[in-house]
């Protein structure tokens, strides 16, 4: 087995300056700009409908930006958008990386590994025997486990629950497991604490600072930031640092008549939002 398997990898720095999507009915999301570190809990906050889950989509190689620049790692957006693909991971995204109900969660672990060695392995790895390599597919599902905090034994039928069965921060948790198999260096994360108690966005924010302090970078939309969180604002106007010690930067506003709609309860105007740009960045 590759000694390299079991180790963290290293976080990815990312920063922005002018950053922004634009989509049929305006911009997504407008001139953000920010600077984190590798290893850093970045939050991203906003309104439904401003834009959030787009930026998630154009940092991490999803979404080609229509203004400004970003870079992470060591690579640059929009020139460099298949390597920093290579690079992160979604999860939670809805229309994006949504679960299957009707699959089990050992189903979607297994099928998830199968294609991390089919298309993130080098050539090499592919070669070896074939039990090294349900071993290693094996461990993979192990760790990926252990680090997104889901503990089989405690499902109603373990590995064999479907997905429809689990409780939101366990369909969290699943998702986050799923991402972490191809040990990305940036994770990027979307309702993150939607829907969830008090007790559960605790859990699921100690969830997504261990992933840090494991050395990947986490940038993760919510309603509410943590302490001690790198806050990234979506909402036009926003004043920038006034509600917490980390520096906060708002996008400036949007231009005349490309406003985003008022935001819903339901995040519905996120979705729209989402796949609106997407059509227009040719990326549906």
């Amino acid at each position: 087995m590759d000694p390299q398997e079991h180790k963290a990898p290293a976080g990815a720095a990312v920063s922005a300056m002018d950053f922004g999507v634009k989509g049929p009915r305006g911009w997504a999301f407008h001139g953000v700009g920010f600077e984190a570190e590798p290893g850093s809990l970045i939050a991203v906050r906003g309104p439904s409908g401003s834009g959030r889950t787009c930026l998630l989509l154009a940092l991490t190689g999803r979404m080609k930006p229509s203004e400004g620049r970003a870079e992470v790692g060591t690579h640059r957006l929009p020139k460099e958008m298949s390597a920093v693909r290579r690079i992160s991971a979604l999860a939670h995204v809805p229309g994006v990386t949504d679960l299957d109900p009707a699959l089990t969660v050992g189903e979607h672990l297994r099928e998830r590994a199968l294609l991390e060695a089919r298309f993130g392995d080098s050539v090499r790895a592919l070669l070896r025997p074939r039990a090294e390599k349900a071993a290693t597919a094996k461990q993979r599902i192990a760790t990926a486990l252990a680090t997104a905090g889901l503990d089989l034994e405690t499902l109603p039928k373990g590995s064999r629950t479907a997905v429809r069965d689990l409780e939101r921060l366990e369909a969290l948790r699943l998702s986050v497991a799923l991402a972490v198999i191809g040990r990305p260096r940036l994770l990027a994360v979307d309702d993150t604490d939607l829907k969830l108690s008090a007790a559960e966005r605790t859990a699921a924010w100690d969830l997504l600072r261990s992933l840090t302090e494991a050395g990947t970078t986490v940038i993760a939309v919510c309603s509410e930031a943590p302490e001690g969180a790198v806050v990234v604002s979506t909402a036009p106007g926003t004043p920038a640092g006034s509600e917490r010690p980390a520096e906060e930067v708002a996008p400036r506003p949007s231009t005349p008549g490309t406003t985003p709609d008022e935001p819903s309860e339901d995040g519905a105007d996120d979705d729209k939002e989402t796949a609106d740009a997407l059509a227009e960045t040719g990326r549906a």
